[in-house]
């Protein structure tokens, strides 16, 4: 006999990695990503797609809230007996340890979930017990990040994808008509900055000097992308500021900003570094 829960979550976890984190039907539109746990009773390893939330740094944030059932979801009870997961984003699959937050850190992250979504506090208002938010530590691993590509050009699309993304999300929220800014989209915005920071800091430590000494004829692209990782900084910087104050307005004038500039700056660097990136 099927059962009709894991069929649906077998789905979603075929249409998201077959799509590198772009998936239909409730999800559609959202953060999410795969976790998988080990077993409690079994020790076997259990996948299922579980929405999320940034929370800036080498974490990002899961609610166990199975709807709103009197029960824990299984994958909580999981992570609690062993918690070390493995998570999937779409592109980027690593290793993270999870700690159940408690007291007034709990309820602040909760807050902020409630503030973005309020079908969190329809959740909680469906049960006595008190859904439990886990922050999800990624695992430091020595050697370059597993990105779910096939060759190096595809993994470049891929995380350029991952941020264009996450920038229409961003762009969404605050589009929503909300009249203030909330601590929730504060913190989605930054934890984009601060990853495209590290992810042009890698290119310009890295891949720009690898390309460079490989295909010297490419040294006015790449120096034209060096100039442009300074622009964005500067842009970036920007939104930073704005950020700490109360002006809704100007956080989406920067954002869209950003958007425009970030945009052409990422197709230009497609077009002309992957084709070298494939060929290395």
């Amino acid at each position: 006999m099927t059962n009709p829960i894991h069929d649906f979550n077998q789905r979603i976890i075929d249409e998201f990695r077959a799509n590198h984190g772009r998936v239909g039907g409730p999800f559609e539109g959202g953060r999410l990503i795969l976790l998988t746990t080990t077993g409690a009773r079994t020790g076997t390893p259990r996948t299922n797609p579980v929405g999320y939330l940034p929370d800036g740094g080498d974490r990002i944030l899961v609610i166990a809230s199975a709807g709103g059932s009197p029960r824990h979801p299984d994958w909580y009870r999981n992570l609690v007996a062993h918690p070390q997961v493995t998570v999937e984003s779409g592109v980027f699959t690593y290793e993270a340890k999870a700690v159940v937050l408690a007291g007034e850190e709990r309820d602040r992250a909760f807050a902020r979930a409630v503030e973005s979504d309020r079908g969190w506090a329809t959740y909680q208002e469906k049960t006595d017990r008190v859904l439990p938010v886990v922050a999800l530590h990624e695992i430091a691993s020595p050697g370059p990040p597993n990105i779910n590509a096939s060759s190096p050009g595809e993994a470049i699309r891929l995380v350029h994808d991952a941020f264009r993304r996450e920038l229409t999300l961003i762009r969404k929220e605050l589009s929503a008509g909300a009249s203030t800014l909330g601590a929730q989209l504060r913190v989605n915005c930054l934890t984009f900055c601060q990853g495209l920071h590290n992810h042009h800091t890698g290119e310009d430590v890295a891949m720009f000097p690898f390309l460079a000494g490989r295909h010297p004829e490419a040294a006015p692209a790449i120096d034209r992308l060096r100039t442009e990782h300074e622009h964005i900084a500067a842009l970036v910087e920007e939104l930073r500021e704005v950020l700490s104050g109360t002006d809704l307005d100007s956080v989406r004038t920067e954002v869209d900003r950003l958007t425009t500039e970030l945009e052409a700056h990422l197709t230009y660097e497609e077009e002309q570094l992957i084709p070298l990136l494939d060929r290395a």
